[in-house]
């Protein structure tokens, strides 16, 4: 068989507009591919949700890929084991409490689990802005990644959702523009983004659950961005908070869905 240039860029044009078209109205949108948002995006699709998740890089992971200073391993608790575990990702004991797991097994099989159980993922795509209707987050302003870096004036995508999830880490970038645009007052201490503390693994692992939780109306946090948010220290490369974290945000939409 000859392979026909144009039929093969038919087929990755029209494949992608559906798939685009089809993640303009769901239930839950994600924004940013760490282990947090990954992990939760793979529980909401597991419970049947229609979920996707953007990423403004090329390629998924966040910082789990350089695991400590680009030493590819890192570590986890044994609440946390028990997540890599059901997602068939090995760990090895350390010292009793600490396991070890490697980083780019991590990042691909979690990925490859979630995607495979329902998540849509779209990278090289940015959320420039929210959508807000009656004082509720409802929806992402999505543009091309490139179009930022270039600085190009090109006017940008609307896509709706039930629910709204900022998992882009230190950033906290969705969350900084509904506070900055919207006038809205979030659900922390101030009634501002609070910023994340200096590194405490201990204090970072416990808050960074419970901080994930919703901040504004239909926002959620969750991952690092949920101590950026509401004031928790970052807690470096220990890895089972960002986990933890991904399953409590899909499990309360979950039951906010039903």
């Amino acid at each position: 068989m000859q392979i026909d240039d144009i039929k093969v860029s038919k087929a990755i044009i029209e494949s992608y507009k559906d798939k685009l078209i089809k993640a303009l109205d769901v239930d839950v949108a994600i924004v940013g591919a760490g282990p947090a948002g990954m992990a939760c995006g793979y529980y909401l699709a597991k419970a049947g949700k229609k979920v996707v998740l953007f990423e403004r890089k090329l390629s998924v992971g966040g910082g789990m890929w350089g695991g400590g200073i680009m030493f590819n391993e890192i570590v986890v608790q044994e609440k946390a084991k028990k997540i890599l575990e059901e997602f068939n990702v090995r760990t090895r004991v350390y010292e009793p409490g600490y396991y070890l797991a490697d980083s780019i097994e991590c990042v691909s099989t979690i990925c490859s689990k979630a995607v495979k159980a329902g998540l849509k993922i779209f990278n090289l795509l940015s959320a420039e802005d929210v959508m807000i209707r009656k004082n509720r987050i409802c929806g992402l302003v999505l543009n091309w990644t490139a179009v930022e870096i270039a600085n190009l004036h090109v006017d940008p995508i609307t896509m709706r959702a039930k629910f709204v999830i900022d998992a882009t880490g230190h950033a906290a970038e969705v969350v900084r523009i509904a506070e900055r645009k919207s006038g809205l007052k979030l659900k922390t201490k101030t009634g501002k983004l609070m910023g994340e503390q200096s590194m405490w693994a201990e204090v970072g692992e416990e808050t960074i659950v419970k901080n994930s939780k919703e901040v504004a109306n239909g926002l959620y946090t969750c991952g690092m961005c949920a101590n950026a948010v509401f004031g928790g220290p970052r807690m470096g490369p220990i890895f089972g908070g960002m986990l933890l974290s991904g399953r409590k945000v899909a499990q309360q939409i979950i039951k906010e869905l039903s």
